[in-house]
């Protein structure tokens, strides 16, 4: 790819990582939660949270349940980056296996689509600590319908 092409293709990567920051920062759930957007091109996003205390589960672990929505924000945000504009997409069904236990600190996900048709997306992703640890993966798949309500 020459240089020209390359720096199009960045300049695109950063409009879309902007255009999802500004949907979370909207959005009082994933404030809520604590999720950002680390960076995005099509058919790809990185999500991040910084864990702490009120992330853990009764034994002081990160709670399976905020790695899942972590999962589930990178995969939804990964289709949504390869739909076209205005095009709704849902979460149909999801599975995750957990891999080792999650301790306070930066968690990350990066979910990536793997087949986005006109109803239907299919998608992956990693979720991972600040040390590159895996500590869980998921796959995703999202119906994907006409325009937003």
């Amino acid at each position: 790819m020459g240089d020209y092409a390359a720096q199009e293709v960045r300049r695109l990567d950063e409009v879309l990582t902007a255009e999802l920051r500004e949907r979370l920062a909207a959005s009082p759930f994933h404030s809520w939660v604590g999720v950002a957007v680390v960076e995005a091109s099509p058919g790809e996003v990185v999500v991040d949270l910084e864990a702490g205390p009120q992330h853990r589960n009764l034994q002081g672990l990160i709670h399976g349940g905020l790695l899942a929505t972590l999962a589930d924000i990178a995969m939804g945000l990964s289709v949504r980056t390869s739909v076209e504009p205005g095009r709704r997409h849902v979460t149909i069904e999801m599975s995750i296996r957990f891999l080792r236990p999650g301790k306070p600190g930066k968690i990350q996900a990066k979910g990536h689509t793997l087949r986005v048709g006109r109803e239907v997306a299919f998608a992956e992703a990693e979720v991972t600590d600040e040390n590159g640890r895996v500590l869980a993966t998921a796959q995703g798949t999202y119906s994907v319908t006409g325009s937003e309500g």
